[in-house]
């Protein structure tokens, strides 16, 4: 057996294969509503304004399905700079985020 099989069965996901694909997580941080004549006359160093704040709770999709909610945090440390989001709301994948 090798490691990563090894690895899987301690782990309880041995009978699925599909534990080990990676998703991509989108982070949505605000939107914009620019009218179009505002949009095409933007350039370098042009400022869109959200509609959210800084404070104000991000959300997490994939695909188009809401799965959690959280604050953006910068990283400490070796990963200094980094941006990371907390998670405060998890979804109920049945269900969704209210």
């Amino acid at each position: 057996m090798d490691k990563s099989a090894e690895m899987n069965k301690k782990s309880g996901d041995a009978g699925n294969p599909f534990t080990s694909v990676p998703v991509e997580v989108v982070v949505s941080v605000g939107k914009a509503r620019p009218l179009i004549r505002d949009l095409v006359n933007l350039g370098e160093n042009a400022i869109l304004t959200l509609d959210k704040r800084v404070e104000d709770p991000v959300d997490l999709y994939v695909g188009d399905r809401l799965v959690a909610r959280g604050q953006l945090e910068e990283m400490e440390g070796e990963q200094a700079g980094q941006l990371a989001v907390r998670l405060t709301e998890i979804a109920d994948l049945q269900s969704g985020l209210g």
